[in-house]
Formats: C-alpha cells, structure tokens, sequence
C-alpha cells in the first residue's frame, strides 16, 4: 500500500466541498459540464475496508460513532484513519452525541466532516460550528410517499400521496435553512436513525440550495439508474448496505459502485 498522500485543504470549511474550477461551473454557464457526483462509503470498520478504498479513492468514507452494527470506538477509527490514503476524506456519523465528544474527535484529526444523524437543531450545529472547524452534514429522513394509503381508493391514495410530497418538501425546505454545510437525505423507518437500506421516492425532494448527498439503499444499479435519469443531482451519493456482502464491505461491489458513479 502507498503512503498516504497529504490532501491541501481550502480555508473554509465549505471551500474544502468543491475545487474552485467546480464552484465557477455551479454558479455560472449552465452549459457549462456539471461537477462530478461525490461518493461516501459510510461504515467502515475493518483495515480491509480501508485497503479497498485506498485501492479505488472514493472522495469519502464514513466511522459510525453511534450505536450501530458498524459503529467504531474512536481508538479503531484513529487506527483505521492512520491507514486511509490522504486523498479520502473520513466522516464522523454521531446521533445526538454531546458537542465535547465530537470536538475531540476533530481535534484529533480522526474525521475531516461531521455528519449529524439526530435530532441536532439550529442552536446544536451553530454551538458544534462555534466548537470545531469541520464541515457539518446534517441528515434528514423522508418518509415514504402515501404509506397509509394502499388501502384506500386511488383518489384518496393519490392525494395522500401528494400531502406527503408537500411534507417531505417542507421538511427539506427548513433543513436548507439549517446553518449546517450540507444536507444527506436518507430513508425513515420507525426506531432507526439510518442505515434501514431501504430507498424512498426521490420524486419527494425540492429543489435545495445547499449541496445533498443522496442516501437510502443505494447500490450499483440504482446509482446507474438515478444518474441516468437526471432528474436530480446531488452533490454526493452515500453507500453502506450497497457496498456490503454478508454485512460486511464487498471490496468488488465499491468498485462497482465507483464505476457507476463516475460513468454518470
């Protein structure tokens, strides 16, 4: 394995998100190519995982510190980050964690991003953003369009359908007003945080100004289908389940998962 290479960071946490050719093609020509699709593999916890990302550099990974099948003890994830090429930034996933605790783990140097999976409000993010200097992703769960309504008429179906869009926009809206950096939209199921890998209707999202990562049951195909399609473009596209085989990641299935992503 090479030694890690030392990644240059930009001065603001928001300037690390995008190189400055990317952010002129955002904000200016829209002929112009779009910037490429980032992609997240979230759950790493073995130094196999970490030489498989080393081996296809995924612009990030993720160490779950909340309660989780995947979760790492912040000493597995110092070991683990010591061992990740410098070009792959890692992301702290934390549910409700006290702002002491995840400021310690910045200042380590354990996690470049900080990704919110809770309940965390506007006071939460503009204390955590007082505290530390990384950016912070928070994390919205959509619920699935109509899911009281299969049994009802298609009218009534169809206009539940609807009242849940309007819902989900809502919820996305307030979110964007969140003073976070982004916003990683993922799948709801009662009495989980994440990691359901289960998908939602895409259809449900509004138009957002700040960048999304794209989560919920992603795999190989659905990354060739959502990026084909192009009815939207999120900034980043987050795997777990989709990158796994027996509940573990499947070093073949992320370089898949890459390929997807890079030929949309």
């Amino acid at each position: 394995m090479s030694a890690p290479v030392p990644q240059e960071r930009l001065q603001t946490p928001q300037e690390r998100l995008q190189t400055p050719q990317e952010r002129l093609q955002t904000s200016q020509d829209p002929a112009q190519p779009r910037p490429r699709v980032r992609v997240k593999i979230c759950g790493l916890s073995r130094e196999e995982d970490i030489a498989a990302v080393n081996r296809y550099l995924p612009d990030y990974i993720g160490f779950v510190f909340a309660p989780s099948r995947r979760q790492v003890a912040p000493e597995r994830a110092r070991k683990l980050k010591s061992l990740l090429d410098g070009r792959i930034q890692a992301v702290g996933v934390f549910v409700n964690e006290t702002i002491p605790t995840i400021a310690a783990i910045c200042r380590e140097g354990i996690i470049d991003l900080i990704q919110l999976h809770g309940e965390e409000g506007e006071a939460y993010i503009r204390e955590l953003k007082a505290a530390v200097g990384c950016p912070v992703i928070k994390a919205v769960r959509i619920k699935p369009a109509a899911s009281q309504a299969a049994a009802d008429e298609l009218e009534t179906a169809t206009s539940r359908a609807a009242a849940d869009e309007r819902v989900a926009a809502d919820e996305l809206t307030a979110a964007d007003r969140l003073p976070c950096d982004l916003l990683l939209l993922d799948s709801w199921r009662e009495g989980m945080y994440g990691g359901s890998g289960e998908t939602f209707d895409h259809a449900q999202i509004p138009v957002l100004k700040k960048p999304w990562f794209l989560a919920g049951g992603l795999n190989e195909s659905i990354i060739r289908e959502v990026l084909a399609a192009g009815r939207i473009r999120p900034f980043g596209l987050d795997v777990s389940s989709g990158a796994e085989t027996g509940g573990l990641k499947d070093e073949d299935k992320i370089r898949r998962i890459l390929e997807a992503a890079r030929k949309g």
